[in-house]
Formats: C-alpha cells, structure tokens, sequence
C-alpha cells in the first residue's frame, strides 16, 4: 500500500461574531497545537486586509507566535502577498522566522494584494502594473535566500543562504506557468476558487522544469472540509461560510457569522449559485461522506498534499472537524 500522502491545515485566523481578535489568535494557537499533535504536516497563515473577521493581517508577527507554541510543526504563509511588500523585507522577516525555528518555515507567495483597491493605498504600494513585477519579485526573493554570492551589494540579513522552501499560490494558470518555469512547488486555492482547478494542474506539470531545490512536479491543492458526528450538523457548520462569502460579495465583510438553519431565508438565488459555484471544492458530512469525498479528490486530482480550510464558528466544532479528519486517516481510510 502507497503511503498517505501529507494533510496540511489552513487557518485564516477567523474572528467569530461576538469574540475579540486576541481570542481569535488564542484560538488558532490551540488549533495549531492540536494539530500538531494529530499529526498535520503544515499550518498555513494567510495574508488579509481590512477584513474584520480575519486576524492573520500581520502573517509573518503571527506565525512566529504559532511557531513558538509548538514543537514540530511546519509553519508558513499560504500566502504572503507579495505585491504588498518589498521582497528584501518578506526575506529578512522569514529569515528571522527560519532562524529561530530551523527547518521548520514555508514562505508561500501570492500575486493578489488580499485586499480591496482602498486599502492597497493604504499599504503604500504603487497600484500600476504591480503584478507584472511577480515574476522578478518572486526571483529577487530567491535569491536572498540562496547562498551569497561575491561582491553581492545587498544581502538579507538573517535570511542569505537559509534556503527556505518557497511555494507559488494560484487560483488561475498565471502562477502555475511562472511554478513550472521556476521549478518550485506550487499550490492551487480550490477552496474559493476551484474552477481552473484540474487545468492548471495539468499545466504545472506539463510545464514544469526541474529546478536546484526541486527535481519533480509538487502539487498541493487546498479545500474546504467541515466534517462532524452527523450530516446536519456538519451542514448547519457550513452555513458559517456560506454566509461568510454573501457578506463579501454583497460588500459587507465581517465577523465570522454564526450558523443559521435555514440558508434560503439568506441569500438570492444568485446570490446561492455563487456561493455554491465558488465552495463546490468543499467536503461537508458525517466521517463516512467526508472519507468519500476526500478519497474523490485525492483520485481525480493526484496532488502531492492536500491542504484543508475549515472557518466555522465554534472552537470546539473546529477541532472536531480537523480531529475527525486526522482519525480517518489512522484508520486508513483516505
């Protein structure tokens, strides 16, 4: 029998409505410790502005908080935006991350600011063309973390020569080219947008030229996995997220909603057929819906690891969800 391939776990920091966003970090400490313990590979941050109910603004502050409350687990961003930051200053934070926690930081990158055009302002980035300049970011960045070469006029300080694992994030074929064309890993967001999902797969590996730190295609795909004791429940869990993505679309981001019973006394019709379009990578059920569904992802999509976004309400259902996941895979059942 193959062995498993590694389950990662993504955590966007969520404020739930009502909880404060001390509570939140609290919270997604005990969630990465939990994790950790079940045995996860991963604990991803992700980058955003200007989203009440998101705390994990400060990615890299945040995941050395996370890192020093665990042992072994791998930490990193999924992702950094890079277009908010100059690529010296991403290297010098992940630098010292790496080197207080050896062997143990991912630096995942993203093109997209994470935010809305108001607040890319107020970041102090130039708006014109930023994304043209991924690409030589992305390199720029390499290379301080690679070894310093002779007479090299400006080095990251910590960061020259750590060779710390560099991840390309995407939700469309724009990363997965520059992925493949770099030789580096490369992750594909199907938990909001999962529609290019198996293209860009393909087009990662079709494409992909074997690079100094990587000699083979590495694929990650991340998804959405409410999983609890019953169906209901987990589908009752879900309506969190569901609702999550009406207030963005309507404009209205914030808290992280609690769940509702009944969705049709929510959202439009159009409003359902969007949520639903931009969530349908997501597994929703009691432990024997969630094993199928996971097996059929992992079967149609053959990714390397599978990386799981779970924003529910309640702390406690939250690590359930991920604690039943994990329980799975001891049994052997995914």
């Amino acid at each position: 029998m193959s062995k498993p391939i590694p389950f990662s776990l993504l955590d966007l920091s969520p404020v739930p409505m009502g909880a404060t966003v001390r509570q939140a970090f609290d919270s997604s400490l005990d969630l990465a410790r939990h994790a950790e313990a079940w045995g996860y590979h991963r604990y991803w941050m992700a980058e955003h502005h200007n989203m009440t109910g998101i705390a994990s603004a400060a990615t890299s502050v945040l995941l050395g908080y996370i890192a020093a409350g665990t042992k072994t687990l791998r930490i990193g961003s999924g992702g950094v935006m890079l277009p908010n930051h100059s690529p010296l200053v991403i290297a010098e934070q992940f630098g010292t991350l790496e080197t207080l926690y050896p062997g143990r930081i991912d630096l995942g990158l993203g093109r997209a600011p994470g935010t809305d055009q108001r607040t890319m302002i107020a970041l102090r980035r130039h708006l014109a063309s930023q994304t043209d300049n991924f690409p030589r970011d992305v390199q720029e960045l390499l290379g301080y973390f690679d070894d310093a070469q002779p007479g090299q006029p400006v080095q990251a300080v910590p960061g020259q020569g750590l060779h710390i694992p560099i991840w390309l994030l995407g939700s469309s074929l724009y990363s997965a080219q520059l992925a493949a064309a770099l030789g580096l890993p490369f992750a594909f967001a199907a938990h909001f947008a999962p529609e290019l999902l198996m293209q860009a797969l393909d087009v990662y590996r079709q494409q992909f030229k074997p690079s100094p730190t990587l000699a083979t295609p590495y694929a990650m795909a991340c998804i959405n996995v409410v999983a609890a004791d019953n169906n209901a429940q987990a589908h009752f869990i879900f309506t969190s997220m569901q609702q999550q993505f009406i207030n963005l679309r309507r404009g209205q981001p914030g808290p992280l909603p609690a769940p509702i019973e009944n969705m049709d006394t929510l959202w439009s019709p159009s409003e359902r057929y969007g949520v639903e379009q931009a969530l349908r990578m997501s597994v929703v059920g009691d432990k024997d819906r969630v094993q199928a569904g996971l097996q059929k992802i992992l079967t149609d999509t053959g990714v390397d690891e599978l990386m799981i976004n779970g924003q529910i309400f309640d702390h406690q259902a939250r690590l359930h969800s991920f604690e039943l996941i994990m329980a799975l895979r001891a049994d052997s059942k995914i």
